[in-house]
């Protein structure tokens, strides 16, 4: 969704982080998929604290479920981590929680932090994930917000973002968001991340700006030129 600092510059105030069709802040993808996978836009059209915006939203993003799923689904293998490992997960720009559906499909004993920018997101995923909801936390905090980390707990044994970061709008912001994310991962713990980076500076500047954050083994594992998936990991300890 959108940043604080892109709502108040439309007319909103927004905190999230999401743009999958929304703004996951950072969702708002209009590419392989078409719509916005992150709240975090920098349009006045996306009003993530409307209801009435949000369901029409969610209701056209389900509509791409047979493209969307699988490339979740590739990105979430790239944590090479056991299917029973009992995981500390955040889903960054986490929206009505279709990413934390397919993480907790994929490590069934996994606990996840969703966080977003959107009270009335996050109301969808628990509602969404209603069946899992022992094993959810849910965090509203904006990712411009140098303090957002402090705020979602950690440290994780897996950190996921999908078409969200992008929506930060401002490659600041995004640093911001990737040194957050590299203060939150265990020593060698993945951080993936799918994202339209082709948007904001393209692929191998952000595989340079993760790897300025702290990240190490930073690397692509699949892309389109336009989209891609990134893979980076905790720094391990000396």
């Amino acid at each position: 969704m959108a940043s604080e600092n892109e709502k108040q510059s439309s007319g909103h105030r927004h905190s999230g982080g999401h743009d999958h069709g929304h703004s996951h802040h950072g969702h708002s993808h209009d590419h392989e998929h078409g719509h916005d996978h992150g709240h975090g836009h920098a349009h006045a059209r996306h009003d993530w604290h409307s209801e009435t915006y949000v369901n029409r939203w969610i209701k056209r993003d389900g509509s791409r479920d047979d493209e969307r799923r699988p490339r979740i689904r590739q990105m979430i293998a790239e944590a090479k981590l056991p299917h029973e490992a009992a995981l500390n997960v955040l889903d960054i720009g986490a929206g009505y929680g279709f990413v934390t559906e397919e993480v907790l499909y994929a490590f069934p004993n996994a606990r996840v932090t969703l966080q977003d920018y959107s009270e009335l997101m996050l109301a969808h995923a628990r509602e969404h994930l209603a069946k899992s909801a022992g094993q959810l936390s849910f965090v509203l905090a904006d990712l411009t917000d140098p303090a957002w980390a402090e705020r979602v707990g950690g440290p994780f044994d897996l950190i996921v973002s999908a078409i969200a970061i992008h929506n930060l709008r401002k490659m600041e912001f995004i640093a911001v968001c990737y040194r957050g994310v590299a203060t939150l991962l265990k020593p060698g713990a993945p951080f993936l991340d799918y994202d339209l980076f082709a948007i904001m500076g393209g692929i191998e500047t952000h595989i340079g700006m993760m790897q300025e954050a702290g990240m190490t083994r930073v690397s692509r594992t699949w892309d389109d030129g336009h989209a891609a998936i990134i893979v980076g990991h905790g720094k391990r300890a000396l």
